[in-house]
Parts: C-alpha cells; sequence; structure tokens
C-alpha cells in the first residue's frame, strides 16, 4: 500500500529506549541482592562468549543517574527497564529486600525528575535460583502465586508513578532457548518439558494481568513477545504452507493466548501427534480468556524465510553466538517448515536479516487480528563500534538501521496500527546474554572490551545525536 502522505506519530509517541537487569546492573550480591538463574548459569563453561557474566555489566546500578543524565539530554521521552526480582526477594518470597525496592524507587523518581517515562519490566529472565533449585521454577505452577505475589508488591510500591508495565518479556525465548535448545537456562533440551513451562508461563502472565486490573492500577499491562514475521520462499504451494505452519508454531502459538485465551488449532494439532502439548487442567482455559492486556508489546529484529521441510529434514541448527557472518546452521521443525537465506535481505555479523518493511508487516498483521495498540519494547542492531582516537564513535549503519525501521512504523500507522512509542535496544552498550559485550546496540558507547576490561566511561555515538533530533522533530523529517 503506497499512501500519497504519511500519517504523524502522535505528539505523546513515546520516543524510548530500553534495557534488562542482568544485562547493565552489575552489582549482583549488593545490598541483599540473591542470585539469580543468569548468575549461576554464565558459569558453567562454554556457555557464554568468552566466558563474559553480569557481575559488573555496565555498572547501571552505581551510575544511573549519570545514564538518565544522558537520556534527559538527548530528549527520551521513556525508558524500560527491567526489575530484577532477586533485587526484591532474593529467594524469589518471604520478606522483602527494602534495599532493593530503594534502588528501583530511586530509579524511577530519577527518571520522572527529568521528564521521562518509566516503563518497568517485571520479567526479564533472571529467575531467583532458590525457586528453581525449590521447585523447578517455570515447571512448576507454584511459581504462578509467587510471580504474582512479586508483581502485587511492585504494582503497591509504584502505584502512580509507572504507567507502563510489561508482564514476561520474550516468553517464547526463554522457553525455547531455555528448555528446546539448551542455549538458556536451565539447559534441558525436552520438547514435552518446554511447551508445558510456556503453558505455566501464560497462566503466570494471565493472573498477573488480572491482579493488575483488579487493582485498578493507573495504567497500562501486556506482555512483550519477540515476533519474528515468517515469508515462504516463493509461490510453491508446499513452502507457502511451511511459511503458515511457522507462523502458527512461533508467533500465534503466544500471541493468540494473549489475546484470545487459545491456542491456534493446526499447532495444537501438531504437538499433540507428537506427544509434545502441554497438559492443561480444570480452570486454565477460563483464566487464559479472563486476561485481556491493554496493548501489545513486540520486540523486532528481523523477518525469517522458510521452505518446505520433510520428516527426515533439518532440525535445530547452531546460532552465530560469536560474530562470524555465516557461522550459523540451518535450523527448523521436520514436517513443519525449515528456515532458509532470503536473498532480498542483508544481513548482520550475528546473521539476522535487516528487513525494515517486516516491521510494517508484523505491525499490519497484528492490527489486522488482534485490533490491539502495540507498543514497540525492542528494536535495534547489533554491531562491531569503534572508539576513535578522539572518543568518536561512528555508527552510520546504525543510523540507517533504525531509520528504516522508523519509516516502516511511520508507514504502518498509516496503514491503521494504533503504535504507542518505540524503544530501541539498547540505550548503552551491555551484556548481550550469549554474545558478550562485542556485540553493541546502544546510543551510548561503553569503554569496556570484550573480556569485560575497561573504564566503563560513557561516550555519546552519532547515533544517540540522531535520536535526539529524531526526537525533538517528532519522526517529522525521515
Amino acid at each position: 500500500m503506497e499512501h500519497q502522505k504519511l500519517t504523524e506519530f502522535p505528539n505523546d509517541f513515546l520516543w524510548g529506549s530500553a534495557s534488562a537487569a542482568y544485562q547493565v546492573e552489575g552489582a549482583w550480591q549488593e545490598d541483599g541482592k540473591g542470585e539469580s538463574i543468569w548468575d549461576r548459569f554464565v558459569r558453567i563453561p562454554g556457555k557464554t562468549f568468552k566466558g563474559t557474566n553480569g557481575d559488573l555489566a555496565v555498572d547501571h546500578y552505581h551510575r544511573f543517574k549519570e545514564d538518565i543524565a544522558l537520556m534527559k539530554e538527548q530528549g527520551l521521552k521513556a525508558y524500560r527497564f527491567s526489575v530484577a526480582w532477586t533485587r526484591i526477594f532474593p529467594n524469589g518470597r518471604g520478606k522483602i529486600n527494602q534495599a532493593g525496592l530503594d534502588f528501583y524507587q530511586e530509579l524511577i523518581d530519577e527518571l520522572i525528575k527529568n521528564d521521562i517515562e518509566p516503563i518497568v519490566t517485571l520479567y526479564h529472565w533472571d529467575l531467583p535460583q532458590a525457586l528453581q533449585e525449590e521447585y523447578a521454577g517455570w515447571e512448576s505452577r507454584q511459581i504462578i502465586e509467587d510471580f504474582t505475589h512479586y508483581a502485587e508488591t511492585l504494582f503497591n510500591a509504584f502505584r502512580g508513578k509507572v504507567h507502563y508495565w510489561v508482564s514476561l518479556n520474550e516468553q517464547n525465548i526463554f522457553t525455547s532457548l531455555g528448555y528446546l535448545l539448551a542455549a538458556h537456562p536451565p539447559g534441558v533440551t525436552n520438547p514435552k518439558r518446554m511447551y508445558q513451562v510456556n503453558h505455566i508461563a501464560n497462566l503466570a502472565n494471565a493472573a498477573v494481568i488480572n491482579k493488575f486490573h483488579e487493582l485498578a492500577m493507573p495504567g497500562k499491562i501486556g506482555p512483550s513477545f519477540a515476533y519474528t514475521p515468517n515469508y515462504p520462499i516463493n509461490s510453491d504451494p508446499k513452502n507457502i504452507l511451511a511459511a503458515e505452519n511457522a507462523e502458527d508454531l512461533l508467533a500465534h502459538y503466544w500471541l493468540d493466548v494473549y489475546m484470545w485465551g487459545k491456542y491456534p488449532v493446526a499447532a495444537m494439532n501438531f504437538l499433540e501427534e507428537h506427544g509434545w502439548a502441554p497438559k492443561i487442567e480444570e480452570g486454565d482455559v477460563e483464566l487464559l480468556e479472563s486476561a485481556k492486556p491493554d496493548f501489545l508489546g513486540i520486540n523486532y529484529y528481523q523477518t525469517s524465510t522458510n521452505a518446505f521441510n520433510p520428516f527426515d529434514g533439518v532440525g535445530a541448527g547452531k546460532m552465530n553466538t560469536t560474530g562470524k557472518k555465516g557461522s550459523s546452521e540451518e535450523t527448523g521443525v521436520p514436517g513443519m517448515y525449515k528456515k532458509v537465506e532470503n536473498p532480498f535481505v542483508e544481513r548482520t555479523n550475528w546473521d539476522w536479516e535487516i528487513d525494515p518493511e517486516g516491521l510494517r508487516i508484523a505491525l499490519r498483521r497484528i492490527t489486522s487480528r488482534y485490533r490491539t495498540p502495540v507498543l514497540i519494547t525492542e528494536n535495534g542492531l547489533g554491531e562491531y563500534d569503534q572508539l576513535t582516537p578522539e572518543k568518536k564513535i561512528h555508527d552510520d549503519y546504525r543510523i540507517t538501521y533504525l531509520s528504516n525501521h522508523v519509516k516502516a512504523i511511520k508507514e504502518a500507522i498509516s496503514d491503521g496500527a494504533n503504535v504507542l512509542g518505540y524503544c530501541t535496544w539498547s540505550y548503552t552498550d551491555l551484556l548481550s546474554w550469549l554474545n558478550g559485550y562485542q556485540k553493541r546496540y546502544g546510543f551510548v558507547y561503553v569503554d569496556q572490551d570484550e573480556t569485560q576490561k575497561g573504564s566503563l566511561n560513557r561516550y555519546k555515538k552519532d547515533s544517540y545525536y540522531w535520536y535526539q533530533q529524531l526526537i525533538k522533530e517528532n519522526g517529522t523529517n525521515l
């Protein structure tokens, strides 16, 4: 669809940026914080790039005022961050750790003082290790009660200060990488366990959304989903069906539950055939259908192109976590789909497809299927950035990437999508989970090399100034 004139961004559009506690805070044992599953997982040899961890990260815990001052100077309208569950309840439940709660109160107050809207993510993967050991974490229905109690504690503490809440971040990622590919904690490869864990996470998400609305909280809440729209490689009906299979199993399987409380029929039939379908107990369906998100958070990075994959075809392949372009392996689900190379798009050094048009397609699909407001909770480019002798970072490639994606959002708004805001990933450079510190995303360069050595000094990249101007103009002059 071509438009003679694009619709302008709303005046209250949330131009923001994002981070996650484990990736930026550091201070992993300070002020009463408990151990998370990531604190434990990174100590297993070979799990992360060069054994890097979040013990120090980029020291946001001690430098948050410095970082917020940079946000204020840039003109940022919103900052999305996650709360570390183990700072509030070191063992997952029990007595509140007041020092941990105070840290987030100070962070939120500092943001508000600088006219920056805080967007709080309740869960960004750092489950308390104590709950993992006590009852296997997300494998037990006990976590529904514990997660809801933790969330209610934050709701009551930050009522009236925080107006946007993300319940679960990328549930599709932490369940599949944790229980299917063994790339994230707890390092399991078991489809049956993965889909059961995912079902319990759905119930926890629904319970927290209902609790938010029961408390008549001022504001909005919704989950954040890592959406990768699926294409067929060509018009061969077998490949079109493969793309439909991928969209059903990798997208609708989460989104339909969030928005409608129902699992998609074809995907569930596939899981039942293989004996992988989750056990659905009495009351589960009613709980899932009762929870109504106020918006849908979308983390968008890439698209996926698909082809027919027979029963004896491609399974899970190796991910590229080193930044060596072309080192990822073909992946798929036999009998459903396989991911193949799209000849029409470029790729990053981590083999992620660069497809701004895919973001417009994602927003169109979500608008047509769910008729819900969308908050883009993550979008960004992870690349190698170089600090010049003059302490400059010329990241024109990031400016091009972000600019093209912002234009795609503007086009989607013109198509009819209701987009509340845009949070880039990330604000400062940070620990990129399995990829260590060499994969940089931020507007602000942090002086720390891939072995975690450096001054941690902050330097503004060229993209910092580009986004500053974009915000000032409210996206008018792309």
